[in-house]
């Protein structure tokens, strides 16, 4: 069981990667709504990978419990850790794209306001 959680983690990060690898290019080719359409997913991707993560810690106590060595997953589990690195590594990167165009539109909506005495629309009755 513990091989079997592992393996669907190792799937899950690697295509985490790749929807942020994806999402890295959406944003360089201005293609927000393919952002959008892969957010809810990734989403389910994340919990799900919380939730394995979960089992496995049960399942290694369950293993160890019954005298089972658990070092025989050990290059599992080190690959698996190296994929979720890289997944950070991929989402900081992404994080670093996002953020200054997430300023950006603030000032811009911030400017927008104060022109405006405070309100982004002016809407005359």
């Amino acid at each position: 069981m513990v091989i079997e959680i592992i393996d669907e983690m190792t799937k899950l990060v690697n295509k985490m990667q790749e929807y942020i690898k994806l999402d890295i290019e959406d944003i360089k080719k201005a293609k927000h709504e393919q952002l959008l359409n892969r957010n809810e997913e990734k989403e389910l991707m994340i919990e799900k990978i919380a939730n394995y993560k979960k089992q496995l810690n049960q399942e290694i106590v369950n293993e160890l419990q019954n005298g089972v060595d658990v070092n025989i997953y050990r290059h599992r589990v080190d690959n698996l850790e190296e994929e979720l690195k890289t997944l950070y590594q991929l989402n900081r990167k992404l994080a670093l794209i996002v953020e200054p165009i997430q300023q950006m539109y603030k000032e811009i909506v911030n400017e927008i306001t104060e022109k405006n005495g405070g309100n982004i629309f002016h809407v005359k009755a």
